[in-house]
């Protein structure tokens, strides 16, 4: 009986030894990730904050040179997953795979959204168990006093969207551990009080319906979502960008796409993808492209395929894949000449 009960007492000790050695090793693990993830973070924060430091909302010149940063090779747009959403958090507090979030590619965000706000280069990161990613709280101010035609569409179409833009003084990074890629991105007030982070409330004109328009001079606006100041002028196939997405656009509406993918979101959409200005549809044609061949859109009211008229469905297919190669030729042209 003595030497049952001492291989007993080994085999639990044993499996103390064991489990304690596997914590160790996970918790070595977390460190290691946890420090792969801040210089990760850092790197970002710090850069993106050389490229578009605090200024006044209203300065023109500091947005040109924070959306050519940004768009470019920079450590933000190389930090971001294949798909990144965006978007403010839950008013009830709802984990992020319920939260309403639209759904943009590295270019976009980078070119359209994120030079929209200035930073101070600072941040807090930790952990957060529930969503299983990583948290990065990044102070940031608003630009609110641009011209209109600077936005990627007029976000005072919604009067609480437009002051919870104007109010933000965070950003909130959540990273995936395991990707060390930037997976969602979301704006908010929640930051700590700074008066460096606050800014005049701004009127924007009445937003009259339109998410594209011609202003006094004769320019399409909003013009960075005509790749101005994204692209270089010089890019040969900026024209054709332009001509291709306007036959694609008028098949989109023939098939009621616009009617679900548009800011308003009437639907309700938990991740809205936006089609309505050829930037935003040049960063989804590929999975545009995709769902129309695979017959995933469009969708009835109550979430499920219905069928498309065959000529639209033709018209969508031919018009669309004549937008997305000359999305690629100008995105080549681009890589090719740096």
């Amino acid at each position: 009986m003595s030497n049952i009960r001492m291989s007993k007492v080994r085999l639990i000790w044993l499996g103390i030894c064991v489990l304690v050695c596997a914590m160790a090793i996970g918790a070595a693990a977390q460190d290691s990730q946890r420090g792969a993830v801040e210089h990760f973070i850092g790197t970002m924060v710090r850069q993106t904050a050389t490229a578009c430091p605090l200024t006044s909302p209203a300065d023109q010149a500091a947005l040109d040179l924070c959306r050519a940063a940004l768009f470019g090779d920079s450590s933000f747009r190389r930090g971001l997953a294949p798909v990144v959403l965006w978007g403010r958090p839950s008013p009830d507090g709802r984990r992020l795979r319920d939260t309403n979030l639209t759904q943009f590619a590295p270019d976009v965000l980078s070119g359209l959204y994120m030079p929209m706000f200035m930073f101070t280069g600072e941040y807090e990161i930790g952990f957060d168990p529930t969503e299983r990613l990583y948290r990065a709280r990044v102070p940031a101010l608003f630009r609110n006093a641009l011209d209109p035609g600077q936005y990627p569409y007029p976000f005072w179409h919604d009067t609480k969207k437009w002051a919870d833009y104007q109010a933000a003084n965070e950003l909130t990074f959540w990273i995936d551990p395991a990707k060390v890629k930037v997976v969602i991105m979301q704006f908010s007030a929640k930051g700590k009080p700074d008066p460096k982070l606050t800014s005049a409330p701004y009127a924007q004109p009445a937003f009259d319906g339109k998410w594209m328009w011609t202003d006094a001079k004769g320019q399409i606006q909003p013009q960075p979502t005509l790749f101005v100041g994204l692209m270089r002028s010089t890019n040969p196939y900026l024209g054709q960008l332009d001509s291709t997405f306007r036959e694609l656009a008028g098949e989109l509406r023939k098939g009621s796409c616009h009617e679900c993918h548009s800011p308003d979101n009437y639907t309700g959409m938990k991740r809205l993808v936006l089609m309505q200005t050829p930037a935003h549809a040049a960063g989804e044609i590929k999975r545009i492209m995709r769902a129309v061949r695979e017959d995933k859109m469009p969708l009835d009211d109550t979430g499920i395929y219905k069928e498309m008229d065959p000529a639209v469905k033709a018209a969508l297919l031919k018009y669309g894949a004549a937008f997305e190669s000359t999305v690629d030729a100008a995105r080549d042209w681009e890589a090719k000449n740096p």
